[in-house]
Parts: structure tokens; sequence; C-alpha cells
């Protein structure tokens, strides 16, 4: 069981990545998401289909400075530079303050040193590789591991002999999450590309949320052909969901797959080709992958684990 908070505490924050803030607000604490009139990226509040809670609640830009906190958490570098300084009173920003570091360095690998350095902020990443990659400078920092609480569990039963694949505006985001790595594949093999803007690729479109866990029962195997980013959760939901996932070995994937056991990664893309051509042939050995990728996802990336690691999270920025 999940530890309980010494205190319940109120907590401002962003609308940034819907499933992983889902999966955050499972923490017994309430989760205050800032939103403007025009309803902006990053300021849209409760929005789409997603189960929120009652712990999470919206609190309107222009009513900000009426409404106590106990932490800020930013999410994203806009939050930091212009929200920060344009909304949130001197008082507000002297409040705990966490910055949840989403993705890995995206201008040089090694050497980019990251854009909060206050040495009151506690710096959390969401993998290990991303701390090993940030260079963190004078901003202490932590690694949180996701969790994923399911929407849905179904049943595995890879009765489409295809692939599938979630990317948001591939197209538009190109070789770093893959573009040409898929295209690749989509020529070898069968695959279903699906997320924001997928149609432009020939793919099937945006899957509500809520729809996404029957789409991956329904598959042979998940494949990622994102070069590098952190690790995406459709990967955890996928594993969660039964399928073996088959993917490029970089950044964080190469530790959460055991090649040939719940699933495959290389560095050679005609190699992953024929290992999502085995699995279209042999559905057998496609299950056996998938759920020792359902029982490894459940050890590492269990939401009750998640929700132990925030509260100590955030004991310790409020102690």
């Amino acid at each position: 069981m999940a530890e309980l908070p010494r205190r319940r505490l109120r907590v401002l924050t962003w609308h940034v990545h819907g499933n992983y803030l889902y999966n955050l607000s499972q923490v017994p604490h309430d989760f205050y998401l800032l939103t403007d009139a025009a309803r902006s990226t990053h300021h849209a509040g409760r929005v789409g289909v997603l189960p929120w809670g009652d712990n999470v609640h919206e609190v309107a830009d222009t009513h900000l400075l009426q409404v106590a906190f106990d932490v800020v958490l930013y999410q994203h570098r806009a939050q930091w530079d212009d929200d920060r300084l344009r909304l949130l009173s001197p008082a507000q920003r002297r409040l705990p303050a966490i910055v949840l570091e989403h993705d890995p360095p995206q201008e040089h690998p090694t050497d980019t040193r990251h854009w909060c350095q206050d040495r009151n902020a506690l710096l959390v990443h969401v993998t290990p590789w991303n701390a090993l990659m940030w260079d963190a400078g004078i901003t202490p920092h932590r690694v949180v591991e996701h969790g994923v609480k399911p929407l849905a569990e179904l049943p595995w039963s890879g009765a489409q002999a295809r692939g599938l694949v979630v990317v948001n505006h591939l197209l538009q985001r190109g070789r770093r999450l893959g573009l040409d790595i898929y295209r690749e594949a989509a020529a070898a093999v069968p695959l279903t590309l699906v997320g924001m803007a997928s149609k432009d690729l020939g793919g099937a479109g945006e899957v509500p949320q809520m729809d996404l866990p029957q789409v991956m029962a329904q598959h042979r195997f998940f494949f990622n052909p994102i070069r590098h980013t952190s690790l995406g959760l459709a990967i955890i939901e996928a594993m969660m969901a039964g399928l073996p996932v088959v993917g490029l070995a970089t950044t964080e994937l190469v530790t959460v797959i055991d090649s040939g056991r719940n699933g495959y990664v290389d560095t050679r893309p005609e190699r992953l080709h024929g290992v999502m051509k085995e699995l279209l042939r042999d559905p057998t050995l496609a299950g056996a992958w998938g759920e020792a990728g359902r029982r490894a996802a459940r050890e590492r990336f269990g939401i009750e684990r998640f929700v132990d690691d925030w509260l100590r999270v955030f004991d310790e920025v409020t102690r």
C-alpha cells in the first residue's frame, strides 16, 4: 500500500502531459491547475476524458493571488521564466519549488546546463537517463521514475497481425522522433500509426485515451521508432497491456527491455524488422514476451511505488 502523507498539500501546477498528470494526481494531495481565459497551451485545466479525481482543481490566473498554496510544481521552462515572474506574488515565488523535467536535453545531449539554476528548487527527472544527460549545475536533483495506473485492464489478444506505433506529430518532429525509422519499418512490416496528426503519414489518427488500451490489446506488438526522448508513457502502457515492445536500443529503454524475454531492442533497424516479422509469424512468442513485459512493467512502474516516491519528494521540499 502507498504511504500516507504527513499532511495534505495544496500544489499549484500546470496541465502539460495529460497522462502523466493523471498518474501524478493519484498522490493524495490537492493539485490546482493554472488556467487562463483562452485555455491556452499548458493552461487548459481539467480537459479531456481522463477520469480526474476530486483532488484535481482549477485556478484562474486572475484569481491566483487570492489562493494559498504549499508547493509550486513547474513542468516547463515557460512556467519558470514567464508565469512565475508575471503571475505569482513574491510570497508565492518563495514557496517550495519543484521543477519536473519530462525530457532529456534537446540541444547538446551531454553538455547542456539545465535552465533552472536555483539552489532552493528541486529538479525532478522522470528517468535516470534524463538525470545522467542533463547538467543540473547548482540545482539539487532527484529521479522519480514513471508510474502508471492503467485506464483499463484488458486481456491481450494480438489478433491484429500488425504492430502499433504511438507518436504525436511524427511528421513535424522528424528524425529525433524517428520519422525515417518509422517509414523504413512501415515498408517492411504492417504497422498502425496513431497519435496527433498521424493521418499526415497515412496513420489512423488520434485515438481517445480511454480507447487506447483496447487498441493496444488487439495489436501483435508495439514498435518504438524514437531515437532521443524520455521513456514514453505509451511504452509502459503497452507493456502493461501485454504487448511485446520492439524499439531502438537508446535512452532509458535499454534498461526496460530484456531482448528475447519481454521484447527486443537494437541499434540496427534491419534487425528490428526481422524481429517484428518473427512476432507476426509466431503469436505464441509474442504472447510470452508480452506477458513477461507486463510483469516487468508492474514491478518497476506500478502506481503505488510512484505515489510513495512523490510523497517523499513533497515531504522533502516542505519539511
